[in-house]
């Protein structure tokens, strides 16, 4: 079985029980769309803030679902043994890894279209640059799906992991965020900065491709921890 074969095995299997428990719909989208609604009342529109603030709080609602969405899996793996048996399950651990992180990628790109459209109707600002976004969108996405998939894996093992992970994960996903704020905000409001967009969606593959090597080489001494 080839590694891309298992990484849609592990996939394919993650999406189903988050389609079967509706969790991602019932706790998932509630959340990030009340975090924006929050914001929206807490803000003044008329001076303008909200709309300049708008691709940060985006990405400020994305990282806390990605948070659940990391969480949520360890959640699955943690009962009934389920770790156990991936690693007696002959898998290649890069290719768990790839699973696991494009599930998650998976289900934060479904958010990202459902909290993007909030951000249109409920901040007023409109999309000048649709292409932009989606690439910021996707390489962003990659970024946080494969570091919060592996330091998930090094939190997996603790007692107090729910609370370890954001701790862990928040200081290496910050320029990830830094970096896709400042290209959503050419894409929505079409400022321009010193640094172009184009010059942030190249940062933004950089991380993505560092954290997805680095985990397809340390996943697997994390899962036999």
């Amino acid at each position: 079985m080839t590694l891309l074969r298992e990484a849609a095995l592990v996939a394919g299997k993650d999406l189903r029980i988050e389609l079967r428990s509706r969790i991602g719909l019932n706790q998932v989208v509630p959340l990030a769309l009340l975090i924006l609604l929050l914001f929206a009342f807490a803000l003044d529109p008329d001076r303008g803030v909200l709309k300049r603030a708008a691709p940060g709080l985006f990405w400020v609602a994305v990282l806390f679902s990605a948070l659940l969405a990391v969480q949520r899996s360890l959640a699955v793996e943690s009962a009934d043994g389920v770790r156990d048996a991936i690693r007696l399950s002959g898998l290649d651990p890069a290719g768990i890894f790839l699973g696991k992180a494009a599930a998650v990628a998976v289900q934060l790109l479904v958010l990202e279209v459902v909290l993007a459209t909030g951000v249109v109707l409920l901040y007023d600002v409109r999309v000048v640059g649709i292409w932009t976004l989606i690439g910021t969108a996707v390489a962003a996405t990659a970024g946080l799906a494969a570091a919060g998939s592996l330091y998930g894996a090094l939190a997996a093992g603790l007692r107090v992991r729910e609370t370890l992970l954001p701790l862990l994960l928040l200081p290496v996903v910050a320029p990830v965020l830094i970096a896709a704020t400042r290209a959503s905000e050419s894409a929505l409001t079409g400022t321009s900065f010193e640094v172009s967009a184009g010059d942030w969606l190249g940062l933004l593959a950089v991380f993505a491709v560092l954290y997805i090597a680095f985990g397809l080489l340390a996943y697997g001494p994390l899962l036999e921890d």
